[in-house]
């Protein structure tokens, strides 16, 4: 991709990202994801109703009159973006693949976490961690992030959730507000984010075709697994291999759906054919 091209799909997915989280996102993702606690503002006379631990006993010797301490939310975070850039996430069947809605929700979420005046980090990850973009703030920033996003060129197309959430808890030593965005067809990541959860607030954004639930019935086909590159040729007339293939496939999901419930992280699922703002809405209403 050349730069001037690059330069309008960056710019295309920011005004389209922006807007939504400037209208939409940034009032929910404020009340959803709270701050590390409270941090002190000012000290003003006491007014009816005020709570009596907050009184200042050395401002009101001074002036021989009740003050108290006002505190509010320290609202500054850090948002991490775990981002599955993996073989599969180049499927897509009908006018979008998998790849470019994770853009746009890591993008919007980006721009939310800025308009909160909030740190913004990326994980891009495969089998392994193979960009990794410390927390920063700004718009400059955001927008590097968004060319990482659609430039990048994984080295590996196979998925290790694991091995991505490892990195985080070894990199990420303060609590952070954490998307992972990906389809999760992936194992074996039980015990690694038990251990960030107990850290961070962790949210897993399933993102998925419909195509991907079941094999049609079209005889004799040659299919590419775009995680190990292998062509295999599949007979989907037969009942027992589309039945397979679809436990298979729900054993991921399920897979998923479960870890992330039982180490009290968040749990999102969109297909690429639905509005992904409705559901992170329903979401961060629920929360």
């Amino acid at each position: 991709m050349d730069t001037k091209e690059l330069l309008k799909k960056v710019r295309k997915i920011e005004i389209k990202t922006k807007r939504l989280s400037n209208h939409i996102f940034s009032g929910e993702y404020h009340s959803s994801f709270k701050g590390r606690g409270m941090t002190f503002s000012e000290v003003r006379q006491y007014q009816y109703g005020d709570d009596i631990r907050n009184i200042d006993w050395n401002v009101t010797a001074r002036y021989n009159e009740a003050h108290v301490k006002v505190f509010e939310e320290e609202r500054e975070l850090t948002m991490m973006l775990m981002v599955d850039i993996s073989g599969s996430e180049g499927f897509g069947s009908k006018s979008q693949f998998k790849k470019d809605i994770v853009t746009e929700i890591a993008a919007t979420m980006a721009f939310s976490a800025t308009q909160n005046n909030d740190k913004i980090g990326l994980i891009l990850f495969s089998d392994n961690v193979e960009l990794y973009i410390p927390p920063k703030k700004g718009r400059s920033h955001v927008l590097r992030i968004i060319r990482e996003l659609i430039e990048f060129e994984p080295k590996s197309n196979k998925t290790d959730v694991g091995a991505a959430l490892k990195f985080l808890s070894g990199t990420q030593k303060k609590k952070a507000i954490v998307f992972v965005i990906s389809d999760f067809m992936s194992e074996n990541y039980e015990q690694t984010l038990k251990i960030a959860s107990k850290k961070h607030d962790i949210t897993g954004v399933r993102v998925y075709d419909i195509r991907e639930e079941k094999i049609p019935n079209l005889g004799m086909v040659s299919m590419l697994d775009a995680e190990t590159g292998k062509i295999q040729l599949v007979d989907t007339g037969s009942k027992s291999v589309r039945m397979n293939y679809e436990k298979h496939y729900q054993e991921r999901v399920n897979y998923f759906k479960d870890i992330f419930s039982k180490s009290g992280a968040g749990v999102v699922n969109t297909r690429v054919d639905e509005n992904y703002v409705t559901k992170l809405l329903g979401y961060f209403k629920s929360r």
